[in-house]
């Protein structure tokens, strides 16, 4: 068993290296808990932490020999499996780099994410290997092939030498000696943004940006006699951060493959899970089945939905865990985090201890309260949020000019110090001199009991400015009816936030990580199958009040 070497900072916001640093935690808890249970897989594969350490430092000697030392940066392109997450401990275990890839990369979009990472070295599950065919690899010179232990085969086209993951072998003994210890301020990982405008950017994380992410101080009610299902996958904050976290308490997780709304709950009640992450289109999906006997028949005390839907209290009610919401993205730590069952509709909480919030316009000049503006911030804790993107300098003046972290977002407070979404700021649509929150409206679109999910979007208008869209999917079992649907919204909206124009498709696009690709739809616009409510004669106007 490695220790670390005792720490030289005594700043009290930092904490100490084996509380936050990923090699140490896992010596820690295999030492003080190594018979029990870490995570549990799909179809009931569990691992110890004493277990889990085993793989680790068999993977990272592996690793080691295949020219992966401290500060390197190593490709993890994998689904939600054991060797995902064996991945991920053994990178860091050496001091290297977790640099996880979006499992729908492919093309341009996967070149850039390789070029920008530096990487020499890829674990790469033998399902994608042929997507590198012909691709610009940069500097990408060996592959760990993960998925191989069943006998499926590495394409015989694969463009570099290859080694089998499951080959990787080695015990503490192997391990080159560190030439100092890993610090909490060290970079841990590299993980891209989602790229559905753009490029990805490759979001720079210490040891402590991670623990602070999900810590117990944005999560107190989360600790180590928890069992946190985690819906999201490694390559997500979600995903990579709840999996941090319950590291960091030394408690157990369950990481399926994919959310499934038929499995879900059966998945809870085998891996006997305490605390859930549904983001809200997850939350809604649930809710939208028929109800069963069964639906309080699980061990589920603790649920966070991301965004706090309109369902959420009858999620509590129907289901029984308490709810907590937070707003967070990967770039940040989780700064805006509720109550228990938050009794304001809408919110995504208040500001937590050790983080400055402030909603500002174009010249970060602060704006009043119930006044939208941009969500700007900053925290006490020394790394406490991401410190830059990689290889991209200009981006990173503009994200944290002033000496303020811009999240992109647009907010409201109200004088109670509750923060309210607004939406994204690229998101936003102005109609005829109104500006509307695609958030908002889609919040109430969903409410529509034949709605299963939505997405609201511009389009252009032959009068200028923009007309408003929204692209829905049917729950199970219905049919929406475009003229039912607006009457529904008529009495929940203002009228200039009513859609014009509606669009069904059986479901919607998403990335990986259940994010809309709104880009998409906007990019496809008015089509064929859209229906326009003013070619239907339906005319919505302004009445003599104004709403």
């Amino acid at each position: 068993m490695t220790t670390p070497a005792a720490a030289t900072h005594v700043d009290p916001r930092v904490p100490a290296r084996e509380v936050c640093v990923v090699r140490y935690l896992i010596d820690r808890w295999a030492a003080e808990r190594g018979e029990q249970v870490y995570a549990v897989f799909d179809g009931g594969v569990t691992f110890t932490y004493a277990q889990l350490r085993e793989r680790v430092v068999a993977a990272a000697v592996g690793l080691q020999a295949q020219g992966v030392r401290r500060g390197h940066h190593v490709l993890a392109w994998q689904p939600n499996t054991p060797d995902m997450l064996f991945t991920f401990f053994a990178i860091n275990y050496l001091g290297a780099v977790y640099v996880p890839i979006n499992t729908a990369y492919r093309g341009g979009l996967l070149e850039h994410v390789i070029d920008n990472s530096d990487a020499e070295v890829a674990v790469v599950h033998t399902d994608l290997v042929p997507r590198l065919a012909g691709a610009n690899l940069a500097r990408l010179q060996r592959l760990v092939v993960t998925g191989t232990g069943s006998g499926a085969a590495v394409p015989a086209d694969c463009p570099l030498p290859w080694v089998a993951f499951e080959t990787l072998d080695g015990t503490v003994t192997d391990l080159l000696p560190l030439e100092r210890p890993i610090e909490p301020w060290d970079t841990q990982s590299v993980i891209y943004t989602s790229g559905t405008t753009g490029p990805s950017k490759g979001v720079l994380s210490s040891y402590l940006h991670m623990y602070t992410n999900p810590g117990p101080e944005a999560w107190p009610c989360i600790t180590g006699e928890d069992r946190f299902l985690v819906n999201m996958p490694m390559f997500h904050i979600g995903g990579l951060g709840l999996s941090f976290a319950m590291l960091a308490r030394g408690g157990s997780m369950v990481m399926p493959q994919a959310f499934s709304t038929d499995r879900f709950w059966t998945l809870v009640r085998e891996t006997e899970a305490t605390a859930v992450f549904l983001l809200g289109v997850m939350a809604t999906f649930l809710l939208k089945a028929p109800p069963t006997p069964a639906d309080r028949d699980h061990r589920v005390t603790k649920a966070y939905i991301v965004p706090l839907a309109e369902g959420a209290a009858e999620f509590h009610r129907r289901f029984g865990p308490d709810v907590y919401t937070i707003f967070n993205m990967t770039e940040i730590s989780s700064p805006i985090t509720s109550e228990p069952n938050p009794q304001v509709s809408g919110t995504c909480g208040r500001a937590r201890a050790g983080v400055d919030v402030r909603l500002v316009d174009d010249n970060d000049c602060e704006v009043p309260d119930g006044t939208v503006g941009e969500m700007i911030l900053r925290t006490d804790r020394p790394w406490g949020m991401n410190h830059g993107y990689h290889k991209n300098p200009e981006a990173t003046a503009r994200a944290w000019r002033n000496g303020w972290f811009h999240t992109g977002d647009a907010f409201r407070r109200d004088a109670n110090g509750n923060y309210f979404f607004v939406d994204r700021m690229k998101d936003a649509i102005r109609r005829r001199g109104e500006n509307i929150s695609s958030f908002e409206v889609e919040v109430e679109v969903v409410a529509f009991p034949a709605v299963r999910e939505a997405a609201v979007i511009a389009v252009p208008s032959e009068l200028g400015e923009d007309e408003v869209m929204a692209v829905v999917a049917p729950a199970p079992g219905h049919e929406i009816d475009p003229a039912a649907l607006l009457a529904f919204l008529r009495d929940r909206l203002a009228y200039f936030m009513i859609p014009r124009y509606l669009r069904v498709l059986p479901e919607l696009p998403k990335t990986p990580t259940a994010k809309v690709l709104k880009a998409e739809l906007r990019a496809q616009g008015i089509t064929p199958d859209t229906w326009d409510r003013e070619q239907a004669g339906i005319s919505i106007r302004r009445d003599r009040i104004g709403s």
